[in-house]
């Protein structure tokens, strides 16, 4: 009978060792599948990452920067739903001219770009002077609508404390009072 507990033990160890080697494995998977949807994003918009600036520096397209910017300004109200990434990108289709494919793709570098700027808060400072910098006075039109679209689909349409502060940061930055 101690033998038959012992052999128990030891298959019941071995199948738990065997199913947490096998979720590892799968953790590895699903990080090296979104390394490989940044960096197919990445290429998509002709983004290279130049080593000695912050990666929201060596963005080049002024779109990408508005999508990226429209997604911090989200994330500032908390984990955003998936009607509120929905309303974000059909706003990027509707104001920015891109296709469905070409708006998730912006969303995941904007994320991306996102993360290497420690956060929504500092990365929407970040990306809105990107946007300045690319498009000038002209991406603050488009950049507003999608901010628009993106506070309509909020849970109650009202903005948080935090998003209301961005919305001063970024007037300041393109010079309306």
């Amino acid at each position: 009978m101690p033998v038959l507990i012992a052999l128990l033990g030891i298959i019941a160890t071995a199948a738990i060792w065997y199913w947490r080697m096998k979720a590892a494995g799968q953790a590895a998977q699903d990080l090296a599948g979104v390394a490989q949807d940044v960096m197919s994003a990445a290429r998509r918009f002709g983004f290279r990452r130049r080593y000695n600036e912050h990666p929201v520096e060596s963005l080049q397209d002024g779109d990408v920067a508005i999508a990226s910017a429209g997604l911090a300004f989200l994330e500032l109200s908390g984990l955003p739903t998936a009607e509120q990434q929905d309303a974000l990108l059909i706003s990027l289709q509707s104001h920015l001219g891109f296709d469905r494919a070409k708006a998730e793709e912006a969303v995941i570098l904007g994320r991306w770009l996102i993360n290497e700027s420690q956060g929504p808060e500092s990365g929407l400072k970040r990306l809105t002077k990107r946007v300045w910098k690319l498009k000038g006075a002209g991406g603050f039109a488009p950049l507003m609508q999608v901010i628009r679209d993106v506070t309509a689909a909020s849970r109650d349409g009202q903005l948080a404390p935090r998003q209301r502060d961005a919305l001063d940061d970024i007037a300041r930055q393109f010079r309306v009072s």
